[in-house]
């Protein structure tokens, strides 16, 4: 067998095996389809991070400051103090 000819059995070869790959959806497609996967849950755990970060900072706020305590009890609880009237804006 000639240079030339195993040259083209080799190609002949993976240009079968590429078709075979793009084709079965086992192949190249599965694994666009799992790239495509693994990028969403890596945005969805860069949101989480930042919601996680911000959830720290609240906590820490909570801990140390009473204003934000007080706010927080406020606007999840309804607490009013003596004397304040609130009222209540929806928007259309």
């Amino acid at each position: 067998m000639t240079a030339r000819r195993k040259f083209l059995v080799v190609v002949g070869v993976a240009a079968a095996l590429s078709l075979v790959s793009v084709v079965d959806a086992k192949g190249f497609r599965r694994y666009l389809s799992l790239r495509q996967d693994v990028e969403s849950v890596q945005a969805r755990n860069r949101s989480l991070s930042t919601q996680n970060e911000a959830l720290r900072k609240e906590i820490a706020a909570l801990r140390k400051d009473p204003a934000a305590l007080e706010r927080a009890v406020r606007e999840e609880l309804g607490f009013v103090k003596p004397g304040e009237l609130i009222f209540h804006l929806e928007s259309p």
